[in-house]
């Protein structure tokens, strides 16, 4: 079985636990593996994925072996994984772009980035890295609100024929003309916005749609998130979050019996708490009316590791890009999209997208269905015409 070799643009927390999840599973029986969703997809195990190529902008991570470039301020994410051999691949210097928002200078080295005085490669030459590296699959994970960077290595992916995996906000698979021009291309692209493996978004998502199917009218909700990663630091330019914040509500209205009027829900990052680290709390409030308009409410309050949430959904994104690679499938790749992103250009239910999910990896035959709105919320597939 080859490798799945893969390029990083962002070397921070989430590309930390994604590189030491690879190597924390190398040894372990699949059958035995807690935490993934899916052991082995395709024969792909989580340590036939490798590092090929990695981009970032902070001066302690450009020019280090990517092995030790994860563990270097400002990223804080928990180390569970500390035998972790050089990988013979160095941090290049990224392109900076709108990757850098001007307020993280007022806070300490420690808690924000340091930008390398390097220079920034152009387009060829990421393009030339990324093809002659053999990277199959570049993912994204640059900040919120990296608009101009986002679409930077999404050219250079399309460009390099190179499959592309886009974790962050920025609308790219679920922008039509994008998602035209890799279809064009022939080239596979996941997106967008990762979904946590248990976060947030996904137990909103549950819960909404659980009042919808026990007959309780969701009438207001809101879902306020803290942390103190450079990714809520990196928040609080406000300026930023127009796109997280429309994800992440967008995918709770997806799941509605009926769309909430704006004023009734609040979905997005809320604050940063520095002595959090990597550590994000949600707190969700749920209002509604039951048997003979009897108002309820609901609260929640969930504490996850932030990266490592991410990075179980992150190594299932990987191995769905390379199986689309090796169908030669291009353009967006409907289910894993739909399972694993907030954002993807069709909204289905969760179990409807687990259903997508399963029959893509089982045998390709769901990949081109079409999504139809019922018209009630619930969004059903039918199939594709040919």
């Amino acid at each position: 079985m080859n490798k799945i070799r893969i390029a990083i643009a962002g070397i921070g927390n989430c590309a930390s636990s994604l590189i030491q999840g690879i190597h924390y599973y190398r040894d372990r029986d699949p059958g035995e593996a807690i935490g993934l969703m899916h052991p082995v997809i395709a024969g792909y195990g989580p340590s036939d994925i490798e590092v090929v190529a990695a981009w970032d902008i902070d001066k302690r991570k450009v020019g280090r072996d990517v092995s030790r470039a994860i563990f270097a301020k400002p990223n804080c994410t928990t180390v569970f994984c500390h035998d972790i051999p050089d990988s013979g691949v160095k941090v290049r210097m990224g392109r900076m772009l709108d990757g850098f928002s001007e307020h993280m200078k007022e806070y300490p080295e420690h808690r924000t980035f340091v930008l390398a005085d390097a220079p920034e490669p152009d387009k060829d030459e990421v393009i030339r890295t990324l093809r002659e590296s053999g990277a199959e699959v570049l993912l994204n994970y640059l900040p919120v609100g990296s608009e101009e960077g986002t679409r930077f290595y999404a050219e250079c992916a399309l460009e390099a024929g190179v499959a592309f995996v886009n974790n962050i906000p920025v609308f790219i698979a679920s922008d039509p003309e994008w998602a035209r021009r890799f279809e064009e291309r022939g080239v596979p692209i996941i997106g967008d916005d990762i979904k946590a493996q248990l976060g947030a978004t996904i137990t909103h998502r549950a819960l909404t749609n659980l009042f919808g199917r026990r007959g309780v009218k969701l009438e207001r909700t809101y879902q306020l998130n803290t942390g103190g990663n450079t990714d809520f630091l990196n928040m609080l330019n406000h300026a930023r979050l127009e796109s997280k914040k429309e994800s992440k509500t967008e995918a709770v209205q997806a799941v509605t019996a009926e769309r909430l009027a704006d004023e009734n829900i609040h979905v997005g990052p809320s604050d940063y708490v520095p002595w959090q680290n990597d550590n994000k709390i949600c707190f969700i409030r749920m209002e509604g009316k039951l048997f003979g308009d009897v108002p309820m409410n609901l609260e929640l309050r969930l504490s996850v590791e932030d990266s490592p949430n991410s990075a179980g959904v992150a190594i299932d994104s990987i191995r769905c890009a390379k199986l689309a690679l090796e169908r030669r499938l291009g353009g967006v790749i409907h289910p894993p999209s739909s399972y694993f992103c907030k954002h993807p250009p069709r909204q289905v239910t969760d179990d409807e997208a687990w259903r997508l999910m399963e029959a893509f990896i089982s045998d390709g035959g769901e990949s081109l269905h079409e999504v139809s709105d019922t018209g009630g919320g619930e969004r059903e597939p039918v199939a594709a015409a040919g």
